[in-house]
């Protein structure tokens, strides 16, 4: 099977599964399970986030979900547990899709890594 029908039907599967879980069965959209990785990756799960808060959740996550790529390196916990990333490689220029492309095959592997989805 090609890998984009392999990533088109694991990103399938993560949706319905975590939408069933996290919103009713509304279909999450790709910034919402960013913010769900985010709030993941700080572990602080029933607190009210301020809007700054919810940007800076979105950025753990997607340092956490390049990291395997070797765009960023974890570097230390804050003193109110908040995980801090460091640039290893800037990103190079992508399209749009192509960003979506790769923050979907991102986001699979971490939910594959935590063994949420098989």
């Amino acid at each position: 099977m090609a890998r984009d029908t392999i990533l088109k039907e694991q990103w399938e599967l993560l949706v319905q599964k975590l939408s069933s879980q996290f919103s009713d069965g509304d279909p999450l959209e790709l910034d919402a399970i960013i913010y769900l990785v985010g709030v993941q990756e700080l572990g602080q799960y029933h607190k009210k986030y301020k809007k700054d808060e919810k940007i800076n959740l979105m950025h753990i996550a997607i340092c956490r979900l390049l990291e395997p790529y070797g765009y960023y390196e974890f570097e230390y916990f804050d003193e109110q547990g908040w995980p801090h990333y460091k640039i290893k490689e800037v990103l190079p220029p992508l399209k749009a899709g192509e960003q979506s492309v790769l923050m979907k095959e991102a986001i699979v592997g971490y939910f594959l890594e935590k063994e949420y989805i098989q």
